[in-house]
């Protein structure tokens, strides 16, 4: 009888490509956190045990790695779901004004800690790499409609500009680094103080 010819499976071939990306994710995310933007691809590569090829054929470059890094790390998963489509952020509308910005709270300084030293890469970087300078400019402006309808949700009413723009100050990265660095607040101290501060920038007071 004749052999009929196998269908290709690229079942598992598809599974190793996934692991290999997501440890170059991990592998990435670390030593850019920790060693910022002079760490190389062959470090990447190395650490996460594959190839430098493999690293240039999932993510372009350099830059394009440290971007799918920085996109992983703010949402805290590999999953092609946009901040404002999460549960994290629809509690924002949810419950008593006081524990709308206790869910802002929660989730600033998670995307913060996560965030906090590819953020300072990406600032360094972005000196040297007009890629990475357009890309921080767009993901500034990508923080300020997103703390624009946040701060909406959880007022119940839209905000002028001056209580939009507050609010983005207040809750920036750089604000989280002088508290937390500076001063040596704990990440808990910092979510506190910045329910608190949510509370009465948007007139929240009377809220229970």
């Amino acid at each position: 009888m004749e052999e009929k010819p196998r269908r290709y499976d690229s079942t598992l071939r598809r599974r190793q490509a996934e692991q290999n990306r997501r440890a170059v994710l991990d592998a990435a995310t670390t030593l850019f956190s920790e060693g910022g933007w002079s760490v190389a691809v062959r470090d990447v590569a190395r650490s996460a045990g594959t190839s430098v090829e493999t690293v240039y054929a999932h993510f372009g470059s350099k830059a394009g790695l440290l971007m799918q890094v920085l996109d992983v790390a703010v949402v805290g998963d590999d999953e092609r779901v946009a901040l404002m489509d999460r549960p994290e952020f629809a509690a924002l509308s949810q419950g008593a004004p006081r524990d709308r910005a206790a869910a802002a709270a929660a989730l600033v300084t998670g995307i913060n800690r996560r965030t906090v030293g590819l953020q300072r890469t990406l600032r360094a970087a972005a000196v040297v790499e007009p890629d990475l300078a357009t890309w921080l400019e767009q993901a500034r402006e990508r923080q300020r409609l997103n703390v624009r309808v946040g701060g909406a949700m959880m007022a119940g009413r839209e905000l002028s500009p001056v209580e939009a723009e507050g609010l983005w100050a207040v809750l920036s990265m750089e604000v989280y680094e002088l508290l937390t660095g500076s001063t040596g607040w704990s990440p808990e101290q910092y979510e506190n103080w910045l329910t608190g501060a949510v509370i009465r920038l948007l007139g929240l007071e009377s809220g229970r």
